[in-house]
Order: C-alpha cells, then structure tokens, then sequence
C-alpha cells in the first residue's frame, strides 16, 4: 500500500477548501472508498497518488482509479469503452467522454455484490492494456461547431488564427464548453469569457 494514498482518505486531495475537514468528500465515502481499494490491490496493481486522487497502474499505465465524488465513490476505468461491460454497469462520467467509463457507489453493500464483477472487469482491464489496443477518438472535425463561434471565427481573422493554433484538445474542450450552454445569448458570452485564453493559447479552464 502507497502512504500517499493513506494520506487521501484522511485528508482529501487538496483541490478544494474543504481539504482537510470534516466535511471533505473523503470522509462521507470512507468505507467505500477502502473496500475499492482492496479489490483493486487484489488484482494485483500498483498503488500510485496521480491528480492528486488514487490510481493503479499496470507496466506504467493508469487502468483504474478509486475517487469520492459529492455523490458516490467511483471506480473509474481509464479505457473502459474497450470494455465488453457484459453485466452492463459501466457509465459514461459525461455524455461527451470517450475512454473513460465509471462505475458508482453509494453504500459497502453494493459494491460487496458486485465484487467479483469488478474483479473480472479489472483484469480485463489488464488484458487490454497488455494487448495494446487503444481508444479511437473522435478528430476535432467531427464535433459540432457551436453557430456563435463559427461566426466569431468569420467574422475576426486574428481570433480564427489564434484559435486555430490552439492544441486540438483544447479546440474540442471550447467547442463543447461553448455548445453546452442551451440560449444563444449565453453561448456568445461564454466566447466572450474565453476570448483571453484563447489568445494566451490555453484552455478554457485554465489560469
């Protein structure tokens, strides 16, 4: 067992205020997140505190991660669309997420249930990475361009070029950031708002 990760479940992972209180998501989830623990470590990962969560890894490579969200403890499978997910309980984490597949908790009780299943789906996980087979993600081309941003990139020859520069990855992260909004109106504010990262070549979250 890593002490870093020892250091998680006591205080959090240090990205928000309540780090290190009592009201940290950790403490809600603490059984929880110490059963997934377990059944990963008995697969025979290695324990490592990567983005200030708890990964394991297989031969370098980040396969799982055990985390406290608000509402659940998550098992969160980093290529987990390769998956074949036969018992059907794997999730998207977001309905634009492409690899990533999670399962949530709310109780020792349900994960006791499932414990097998995740066991088997962990060494799956394991076999696909040792197979090498990889994601096959969507090109910046195929996503939707907002209406509001195609017409800010027509309209100013400098913002086009600016955006056109970014890393596609951070491309795609706009284009959905900006499309996520529901009122125009507020879709051209949200290009308004990231109108200064763009220029500084980051991404829309980004300080």
């Amino acid at each position: 067992m890593n002490p870093k990760i020892d250091h998680y479940l006591s205080d959090g992972c240090g990205r928000c205020s309540l780090y290190s209180t009592p009201e940290c998501k950790v403490h809600t989830w603490q059984e929880e997140l110490k059963y997934l623990r377990r059944i990963v470590l008995d697969c025979g990962l290695d324990e490592e505190l990567k983005w200030s969560v708890p990964c394991y890894t297989h031969n370098g490579h980040t396969l799982v991660m055990v985390v406290a969200f608000k509402e659940s403890a998550t098992l969160s499978f980093f290529k987990g669309a390769l998956l074949r997910d036969e018992h059907g309980i794997l999730m998207k984490p977001g309905k634009n997420s492409q690899a990533s597949r999670v399962v949530r908790f709310t109780s020792v009780d349900e994960i006791v249930k499932l414990e097998d299943v995740l066991k088997a789906y962990i060494f799956e996980a394991i076999d696909v990475d040792k197979a090498g087979l990889k994601i096959k993600k969507k090109e910046t081309s195929e996503y939707e361009m907002p209406e509001e941003l195609q017409q800010k990139l027509d309209e100013d020859p400098d913002f086009k070029m600016a955006f056109e520069a970014l890393t596609p990855g951070r491309q795609r992260g706009y284009m959905l950031y900006i499309s996520q909004a529901k009122q125009s109106q507020t879709r051209i504010n949200r290009i308004e708002k990231c109108i200064p990262n763009i220029y500084k070549g980051k991404g829309y979250n980004e300080r």
